[in-house]
Protein backbone atom coordinates (compact mmCIF):
# COMPACT_ATOMS: atom_id res chain seq x y z
CA UNK A 1 0.00 0.00 0.00
CA UNK A 2 1.34 3.47 -0.59
CA UNK A 3 1.76 6.04 2.05
CA UNK A 4 3.75 8.77 2.95
CA UNK A 5 6.14 6.23 4.25
CA UNK A 6 6.02 3.95 1.41
CA UNK A 7 7.93 3.62 -1.66
CA UNK A 8 6.45 1.72 -4.22
CA UNK A 9 9.54 1.41 -6.34
CA UNK A 10 11.13 -0.67 -3.28
CA UNK A 11 10.37 -4.15 -3.27
CA UNK A 12 11.93 -7.65 -2.11
CA UNK A 13 14.63 -9.24 -4.40
CA UNK A 14 13.07 -12.44 -2.72
CA UNK A 15 12.12 -14.54 -5.37
CA UNK A 16 13.41 -12.62 -8.64
CA UNK A 17 13.72 -15.11 -11.44
CA UNK A 18 15.68 -15.33 -14.58
CA UNK A 19 13.50 -13.81 -17.24
CA UNK A 20 15.83 -13.40 -20.26
CA UNK A 21 13.41 -16.47 -21.80
CA UNK A 22 10.05 -14.56 -20.67
CA UNK A 23 7.60 -12.44 -22.69
CA UNK A 24 5.88 -10.04 -21.36
CA UNK A 25 3.08 -7.75 -22.84
CA UNK A 26 2.47 -4.01 -21.20
CA UNK A 27 -1.27 -2.73 -21.83
CA UNK A 28 -1.00 0.88 -21.58
CA UNK A 29 -4.46 3.26 -21.40
CA UNK A 30 -4.22 6.24 -23.06
CA UNK A 31 -6.26 7.70 -20.80
CA UNK A 32 -3.95 10.08 -18.32
CA UNK A 33 -1.74 9.73 -20.50
CA UNK A 34 0.93 11.94 -18.39
CA UNK A 35 0.41 9.28 -15.73
CA UNK A 36 0.48 6.27 -17.87
CA UNK A 37 3.29 7.05 -19.66
CA UNK A 38 5.52 7.22 -16.38
CA UNK A 39 3.54 3.77 -15.60
CA UNK A 40 4.92 2.22 -19.20
CA UNK A 41 8.76 3.59 -18.38
CA UNK A 42 9.19 2.58 -14.99
CA UNK A 43 7.54 -1.04 -16.17
CA UNK A 44 9.74 -1.01 -18.96
CA UNK A 45 13.01 0.08 -17.49
CA UNK A 46 12.54 -2.98 -14.44
CA UNK A 47 11.67 -5.30 -16.85
CA UNK A 48 14.84 -4.45 -18.58
CA UNK A 49 17.22 -4.34 -15.41
CA UNK A 50 16.13 -7.34 -14.11
CA UNK A 51 17.21 -9.17 -17.43
CA UNK A 52 14.46 -9.27 -20.12
CA UNK A 53 15.12 -8.25 -23.64
CA UNK A 54 14.04 -5.38 -25.69
CA UNK A 55 12.25 -7.86 -28.20
CA UNK A 56 10.41 -9.94 -25.69
CA UNK A 57 8.66 -6.89 -24.12
CA UNK A 58 5.42 -5.88 -26.57
CA UNK A 59 3.54 -2.79 -25.68
CA UNK A 60 -0.55 -2.14 -26.82
CA UNK A 61 -2.30 0.59 -25.96
CA UNK A 62 -5.83 1.08 -25.26
CA UNK A 63 -8.04 4.34 -24.81
CA UNK A 64 -8.82 3.85 -21.40
CA UNK A 65 -8.73 1.53 -18.38
CA UNK A 66 -11.69 -0.19 -18.83
CA UNK A 67 -10.12 -1.29 -22.41
CA UNK A 68 -7.77 -3.25 -20.37
CA UNK A 69 -9.38 -6.13 -19.65
CA UNK A 70 -10.24 -7.67 -22.97
CA UNK A 71 -6.71 -6.48 -24.22
CA UNK A 72 -5.33 -8.45 -21.85
CA UNK A 73 -7.27 -11.15 -22.54
CA UNK A 74 -6.09 -11.09 -25.96
CA UNK A 75 -2.35 -11.07 -24.83
CA UNK A 76 -2.43 -13.66 -22.82
CA UNK A 77 -4.69 -15.83 -24.96
CA UNK A 78 -1.22 -16.06 -26.99
CA UNK A 79 0.59 -18.69 -26.22
CA UNK A 80 4.56 -17.16 -25.88
CA UNK A 81 3.48 -14.16 -24.17
CA UNK A 82 4.39 -15.61 -20.12
CA UNK A 83 2.74 -12.48 -18.23
CA UNK A 84 0.54 -9.22 -19.24
CA UNK A 85 0.98 -6.05 -17.12
CA UNK A 86 -2.13 -3.99 -17.14
CA UNK A 87 -1.63 0.06 -16.70
CA UNK A 88 -3.90 2.32 -16.58
CA UNK A 89 -5.15 5.24 -13.86
CA UNK A 90 -8.56 5.86 -13.17
CA UNK A 91 -8.88 9.42 -11.38
CA UNK A 92 -12.12 9.89 -8.49
CA UNK A 93 -14.63 12.50 -9.99
CA UNK A 94 -17.78 13.54 -8.70
CA UNK A 95 -19.91 10.67 -9.95
CA UNK A 96 -19.89 6.86 -9.23
CA UNK A 97 -18.29 6.47 -13.20
CA UNK A 98 -15.04 5.82 -10.81
CA UNK A 99 -16.53 3.37 -8.86
CA UNK A 100 -17.86 1.00 -12.48
CA UNK A 101 -14.80 1.18 -13.88
CA UNK A 102 -12.54 0.57 -11.18
CA UNK A 103 -14.50 -2.55 -9.94
CA UNK A 104 -15.07 -3.85 -13.84
CA UNK A 105 -11.22 -3.06 -14.55
CA UNK A 106 -10.06 -4.84 -11.06
CA UNK A 107 -12.65 -8.25 -11.94
CA UNK A 108 -11.73 -8.16 -15.39
CA UNK A 109 -7.90 -8.32 -15.09
CA UNK A 110 -8.17 -11.07 -12.05
CA UNK A 111 -10.72 -12.97 -14.29
CA UNK A 112 -8.39 -12.96 -17.11
CA UNK A 113 -5.18 -14.37 -15.19
CA UNK A 114 -7.54 -16.79 -13.94
CA UNK A 115 -8.71 -18.03 -16.83
CA UNK A 116 -5.56 -18.42 -18.90
CA UNK A 117 -3.47 -19.54 -15.72
CA UNK A 118 -0.75 -16.81 -16.00
CA UNK A 119 0.30 -13.65 -14.50
CA UNK A 120 -2.13 -10.75 -15.35
CA UNK A 121 -0.98 -7.53 -13.21
CA UNK A 122 -3.11 -4.76 -12.21
CA UNK A 123 -0.87 -1.58 -12.26
CA UNK A 124 -4.04 0.62 -12.38
CA UNK A 125 -3.69 3.56 -10.05
CA UNK A 126 -6.90 4.64 -8.43
CA UNK A 127 -6.19 8.12 -6.60
CA UNK A 128 -8.19 10.74 -5.43
CA UNK A 129 -6.30 13.27 -7.87
CA UNK A 130 -4.20 14.28 -10.37
CA UNK A 131 -1.23 15.29 -7.70
CA UNK A 132 -1.74 11.52 -5.92
CA UNK A 133 -1.31 9.71 -9.61
CA UNK A 134 2.12 11.74 -10.26
CA UNK A 135 3.34 10.94 -6.42
CA UNK A 136 2.46 7.23 -7.56
CA UNK A 137 3.72 7.56 -11.37
CA UNK A 138 7.37 8.35 -10.48
CA UNK A 139 6.98 10.86 -8.30
CA UNK A 140 7.49 10.91 -4.09
CA UNK A 141 6.38 7.43 -4.22
CA UNK A 142 7.62 5.73 -6.75
CA UNK A 143 6.38 3.82 -9.19
CA UNK A 144 3.53 1.96 -9.19
CA UNK A 145 4.97 0.37 -13.02
CA UNK A 146 8.04 -0.94 -10.95
CA UNK A 147 5.90 -2.75 -8.80
CA UNK A 148 3.74 -4.52 -11.63
CA UNK A 149 6.99 -5.02 -13.37
CA UNK A 150 8.51 -6.75 -9.84
CA UNK A 151 4.70 -8.04 -9.37
CA UNK A 152 4.96 -10.34 -12.93
CA UNK A 153 8.83 -11.46 -12.31
CA UNK A 154 7.87 -12.90 -8.69
CA UNK A 155 4.45 -14.40 -10.00
CA UNK A 156 6.66 -16.13 -13.17
CA UNK A 157 9.14 -17.68 -10.26
CA UNK A 158 5.96 -18.99 -8.19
Amino acid sequence: MATSNKNLSDHSSKNIIDVSGKTFAIIVSEWNEEVTESLYSGAYQTLLDNGAHKENIIRKNVPGSFELTLAAQWMASEADIDAVICLGCVIQGETKHFDFICDAVAHGITNVGLKYNKPVIFGVLTPNNQQQALDRAGGKHGNKGDEAAITAIKMLGF
